[in-house]
């Protein structure tokens, strides 16, 4: 049997296929739930770390399964059975990660009862439903949206209710400003592969609705993370919001691509990803600062 280097499987070889680089994001949801956990009550610092390794495995999971969805227009191209297996491998390695973060889960299961299950089985659904048919909702235009609520509200809302924190209204609001930007970072990578998406008849949202509107919704995913940040500042819910105003340069690069050339807006998706890190840095610094800029 002849060996296949890593390179030959493209995006499918299993580190790229595994996104390290995304990981930061399940990490910066899980600490704003830990964070909003503890400003209701005392949390066990072995259970927060649990809850990060649980939202990195989820991510892993979500990752690994991304391409599955490609095996039927690999096989209409007529590709070998090199990249299919390595889309199948990287799918079985993907359902253990979730099999790992469901042990993490019955832990938290047995300590929080019921209500956690259901938080723990829509997460599950969700995740599952996002690549594999006959769901497959990235397929269908919705991956944007439905990343909004399972890597974004769910992980933040589930990393607090995991350590015993109460579903609230102003909980709730402090989900929503980087869960917009979790869906931000989707988009620019349907802004980035439209033109192959399109050619190879992928069905994002940015394939569905076209180019420049697409840009507009990424305007408007930015505009409104701020904007909920004011709204949780003016309610006094968020009295260190003005150091989310640090974030602002992080802008700049991916908005500058945005009209690029598609051969030159390969760096769109790594500049909104630093952009979602460091909003979400500052925002933990927001939760967490006892002596805030905005005072």
């Amino acid at each position: 049997m002849s060996y296949t280097a890593p390179q030959d499987l493209g995006k499918y070889a299993f580190f790229r296929a595994l996104r390290p680089f995304s990981f930061p994001v399940a990490l910066v949801t899980c600490l704003i739930g830990i964070l909003l956990a503890a400003q209701q009550q005392w949390i066990d610092p072995v259970e927060a770390v649990m809850v990060l390794i649980g939202g990195v495995l989820l991510q892993a999971g979500v990752n690994l399964i991304n391409d599955h969805a490609d095996i039927k227009l690999l096989r209409q191209q007529s590709q070998d059975g090199r990249r299919i297996e390595a889309i199948r491998r990287n799918f079985r390695v993907g359902m253990l990660c979730f099999l790992l973060a469901a042990a993490i889960g019955f832990h938290f299961v047995i300590e929080r009862g019921l209500g956690f299950l259901l938080l723990c089985l829509l997460g599950l659904i969700g995740a599952l439903g996002y690549t594999v048919s006959p769901i497959n909702y990235k397929n269908r235009g919705l991956g944007v949206i439905l990343v909004f609520w399972l890597m974004g509200v769910l992980m933040i809302a589930g990393s607090a209710v995991a350590l015993g924190a109460s579903i609230s209204l102003a909980l709730a609001l402090h989900t929503l400003p980087v869960s917009l930007l979790v869906s931000l970072l989707l988009l620019s990578n349907e802004l980035r592969d439209y033109e192959t998406d399109r050619r190879d008849g992928l069905q994002t949202l940015a394939v569905k609705i076209g180019y420049q509107p697409a840009v507009r919704i990424y305007f408007g995913l930015m505009a409104a993370a701020y904007l909920v940040v004011a709204l949780l500042m003016a309610l006094g819910l968020l009295p260190g919001a003005f150091w989310l105003l640090l974030s602002l340069p992080l802008a700049l690069k991916p908005v500058g691509l945005l009209q690029a050339p598609a051969g030159q807006r390969g760096p769109l998706t790594p500049a909104t990803a630093r952009l979602l890190l460091g909003f979400g840095v500052l925002f933990c610094v927001a939760l967490a600062d006892p002596w805030p800029l905005s005072v």
